[in-house]
């Protein structure tokens, strides 16, 4: 069986559009999604790169987040995940691997959009793990409007914004006294923030106000021996997927937005939060690492 160091074409690695026409109801769960996405369960292999760390991930039972957590549990970290509490099946098995491969999991279900419920995460993980040495601000909402700005509420637009934004600054303020040197913030932002989408036009503006957030951060926080990073998927084939766009634009996910012309799948994610997160990347601070199937970062 492959794993993510066996050399392979990239262009046939994974399944590529047709998906077929699909719509799944917000938040999504993976388990209804044609084909299933490839969070790395078969073929991740770990080597003890995060041996001993104590992370939290945000937005951590499926998708990107789901493909972390294992990553970091098969390098030797406990995890705590956040997430929805409709989403509680798919954080089940998300605990479940994480547990598995013989770490601590802690699940903490909720909406990010409360302060206080952020707090509660950063708190929980310091009374389960006694302290935090990785933060992934990683959940995110997103829904496509192909009317553009016509069509966005100015709900949705709070909601954008206190799901992608707010819960950032607020996670990241309440964990980093708990954080020591050699410590480190990931946060996700998108190939949106260069390339963005007039349907996708708030989510796309909270995802350049992630990029200016963590390079001013990252400043902020050297002096203290933290480092503050991000990453910026292209099309990632997640439940977000078929749960926040048209289902005949679900069924071409990223034929066109990647040269590779396919969607990433969660697997392919997963290595850069863990480099980002080892002492491998000690000198690396405030940049932004692309994983967008050749498509610029400008």
């Amino acid at each position: 069986m492959t794993d993510q160091y066996t050399q392979q074409d990239p262009t046939t690695q994974y399944p590529q559009p047709n998906f077929g026409e699909q719509k799944l109801d917000h938040p999504g769960l993976e388990p209804e999604m044609n084909p299933k996405p490839d969070y790395g369960y078969d073929t991740y292999r770990g080597s003890w790169r995060l041996e001993g760390k104590k992370a939290i991930i945000t937005g951590g039972d499926s998708g990107i987040g789901r493909a972390v957590a294992l990553a970091f549990a098969r390098e030797g970290a406990d995890v705590l995940i956040s997430y929805l509490e409709e989403e509680e099946p798919d954080a089940l098995e998300t605990a479940r691997v994480v547990e598995e491969a013989g770490r601590k999991a802690v699940k903490v279900p909720g909406d990010v959009r409360d302060e206080a419920h952020c707090q509660n995460i950063v708190q929980k993980a310091v009374d389960e793990f006694g302290r935090i040495d990785v933060l992934i601000n990683n959940a995110a909402y997103q829904m496509v409007q192909p009317g553009g700005i016509e069509d966005i509420t100015s709900e949705q637009f709070d909601r954008v914004l206190k799901t992608n934004i707010y819960a950032m600054f607020w996670l990241s303020k309440a964990a980093i006294p708990h954080m020591r040197p050699g410590a480190s913030i990931i946060n996700t932002t998108s190939i949106e923030a260069y390339q963005p989408d007039p349907g996708l036009l708030d989510y796309a503006s909270t995802k350049g106000a992630i990029v200016t957030f963590t390079k001013g951060l990252a400043q902020d926080l050297i002096a203290q021996g933290i480092r503050v990073n991000a990453v910026a998927p292209g099309p990632v084939w997640t439940p977000l997927i078929p749960a926040t766009m048209p289902a005949e634009q679900v069924s071409q996910f990223g034929a066109s937005e990647s040269p590779i012309g396919r969607p990433a799948q969660p697997a392919e994610l997963a290595p850069p939060y863990v480099f980002l997160a080892s002492q491998e990347s000690s000198y690396v601070s405030g940049q932004v690492l692309g994983v967008t199937g050749g498509a610029p970062l400008s």
